[in-house]
């Protein structure tokens, strides 16, 4: 998705959870990792109308149980925290009770009711919480609206990630300036059910709690639920956006003429932070990004991508840089998609490589090295309708068996 060549949208280099008027965070390590920090927060100065969406795993963790909780009794929130190493996923009725102790402690911190608290960890599976740590989290934490607390806070919320995820655009809401920041984990057991990962969103927009989730929605399906690393889905994925109003623009809703710009900011922001997660797969020396056009909808064409983009086969040529188009092909062949061969055109890169069903002589020496670019853009067009979708992921290499094979240990 590109951004508009108009000025109500406007990428905020460096921008972070922490550009939207009225919000704090911090990080520290409590010791649920060897060295680094583990424990997070965000904090917004007032109560912020929310949307969330969650995985679909039939294993989802209490944390996620208990945000539902509180989001549903008034769709208001005013703090998320969050921790890392420990996923409290599979932990029973002690897992539930150590959530619901956590929101308490912070909600005892900040002063706020416990349903304004949302709950996320992510790491290990089937540990529990070492609640004296988290205590101690909780009551410690230093909050600030500085670059350092948002940095903080994205290291706290890393697990095998190897960078920082964080994205920033403004938009024109009438005559307010309206900011949506972002920030995110995640690098394996990416495969979206929603969306494999951690992801808060933050605005200072004015927009009801009802008309956000619908935004978040849309912006979800074009966005976190278009990438993939391994196929796996987690049993802790959650994407939370808090919208505290203090732009003071106009409110936000469906028929509002801002609205379009609006919902193309807010994907903006959700697909930075997912191509930045794709980019940091665990292993991964390359982002890959398949476009494919002409489908008969776009839903037809994101799931092609998809397909496409998921392909060990394609994931493993793409990191060997073997211009193998064949795995391409075989991922597209046995997706949901009905697809008609003689109208099909594959390119890597720039290069066609294969068209109306039959192969495209060309240079392999040349494709071969465009394939050892950082970002590899695969290109299908089906010449069947309109429909246009994207999917990111990466390569799959040695070091993705290396790091998951010892994960634990």
């Amino acid at each position: 998705m590109k951004v508009k060549e108009k000025e109500e949208i406007v990428k905020v280099q460096g921008g972070t959870i922490l550009s939207p008027k009225g919000y704090q965070a911090g990080g520290l390590h409590i010791g649920l990792r060897y060295a680094k920090k583990d424990f997070g927060v965000i904090y917004s100065e007032v109560p912020a109308n929310c949307g969330a969406v969650y995985t679909q795993s039939h294993f989802q963790a209490p944390p996620l149980k208990v945000t539902q909780e509180s989001i549903g009794k008034k769709g208001l929130l005013q703090a998320i925290v969050v921790n890392s190493a420990i996923a409290n996923a599979c932990t029973g009725e002690q897992g539930l009770k150590d959530a619901y102790q956590t929101r308490e402690w912070m909600a005892e911190r900040l002063q706020l009711p416990e349903e304004y608290i949302a709950v996320a960890s992510t790491g290990v599976i089937g540990e529990w919480l070492q609640m004296d740590k988290m205590e101690r989290g909780c009551k410690e934490v230093e909050l600030s609206d500085s670059q350092e607390g948002a940095a903080a806070f994205q290291q706290a919320i890393l697990t095998t990630d190897t960078i920082e995820k964080k994205a920033c655009y403004r938009v024109k809401v009438g005559e307010e300036t309206v900011t949506i920041g972002g920030s995110a984990k995640g690098s394996g057991m990416i495969h979206p059910n929603m969306a494999t990962m951690l992801g808060f969103v933050t605005t200072d927009a004015s927009i009801s709690s009802a008309a956000l989730q619908a935004a978040l929605k849309t912006s979800i399906d074009g966005s976190f639920n278009q990438i993939t690393v391994d196929g796996e889905t987690s049993t802790n994925d959650m994407v939370v956006v808090m919208a505290n109003g203090l732009a003071g623009n106009e409110e936000l809703h469906e028929q509002h003429p801002d609205w379009s710009s609006f919902q193309e900011a807010l994907t903006l922001v959700c697909e930075d932070l997912a191509k930045q997660i794709a980019r940091d797969g665990e292993g991964a020396t390359k982002l890959i990004e398949v476009t494919v056009k002409g489908a008969h909808t776009d839903g037809e064409a994101n799931v092609v991508a998809k397909k496409v983009v998921g392909s060990s086969l394609v994931k493993t040529a793409l990191f060997g840089g073997d211009p193998n188009w064949g795995r391409i092909v075989g991922a597209m062949g046995h997706s949901d998609i009905k697809i008609q061969p003689e109208l099909c055109d594959i390119f890597i890169g720039e290069t066609l490589v294969f068209t109306s069903g039959t192969p495209q002589a060309f240079d392999e020496a040349l494709v071969s090295g465009y394939m050892k670019n950082e970002k590899v853009c695969i290109s299908i067009i089906l010449q069947e309708g309109s429909g246009e979708g994207k999917a990111w992921g990466c390569d799959l290499t040695y070091d993705y068996v290396k790091i998951n094979a010892s994960y634990r240990t």
